[in-house]
């Protein structure tokens, strides 16, 4: 089978926007180790969830696209586990159930197949992790606001400006840009060092 390699009509030009974005990612990350209020967040959110598991806890996450395989991504380093064997960890992406998923978008609409996931499964001091880079997602918001009725805390995981869950979650963890591929690998970050000082507290060495 013949191989085909296409080049762009500029090689430079392509060389220089990969630099530019490797940059842009960089400039994020250094952004996030100035920010002491968000690496702040980032020990509460550690410190909440730890406690949460010592009481019996669990840990459900949500997100939309991207932000959906994130949450199924660090739902499974908690769940599985990060360094080193251990115990696993009750957590979940709510979205892996592609029959319940679909089931209840099209009994009450997409905005709710979180929420009613979090009826069935939540209670008082379990934790909602809540992803969202814009923080305007109607499912998003309306499964915050359903933790919150169960008495659960939230940690979002958003953009620069938190979208209209911020004034609803008990933690923000907000990445400090607006560009939805910045935002969302700061997320993986922040969501592994969350899981690896969770692992580390709870099966200390």
């Amino acid at each position: 089978m013949p191989y085909f390699l296409f080049l762009s009509p500029n090689p430079e030009n392509m060389h220089s926007e990969i630099l530019q974005t490797i940059k842009s990612s960089v400039s994020v990350k250094e952004k996030i180790l100035n920010d002491s209020q968000l690496l702040k967040t980032l020990e509460l959110a550690v410190e909440l969830i730890v406690d949460c598991y010592k009481a019996g806890g669990k840990v459900l996450f949500c997100g939309n696209g991207g932000s959906a395989a994130d949450a199924q991504h660090l739902a499974a380093e908690l769940s599985g586990r990060f360094y080193f064997d251990r115990p696993p960890l009750q957590a979940e992406a709510m979205h892996v159930n592609s029959s319940f998923v679909t089931a209840v978008a099209n009994d009450y609409g997409f905005d709710f197949v979180f929420a009613r996931m979090i009826e069935a499964w939540g209670k008082e001091g379990d934790i909602l992790v809540a992803l969202s880079t814009s923080g305007q997602s109607k499912n998003i918001i309306t499964a915050v606001n359903s933790a919150i009725s169960k008495q659960m805390k939230v940690i979002g995981f958003t953009g620069a400006s938190g979208g209209k869950i911020n004034d609803l979650c008990h933690l923000m963890i907000r990445v400090p840009s607006e560009d939805t591929p910045r935002v969302q690998e700061s997320h993986i970050l922040l969501g592994h060092i969350i899981c690896e000082h969770v692992e580390k507290i709870l099966f200390p060495r």
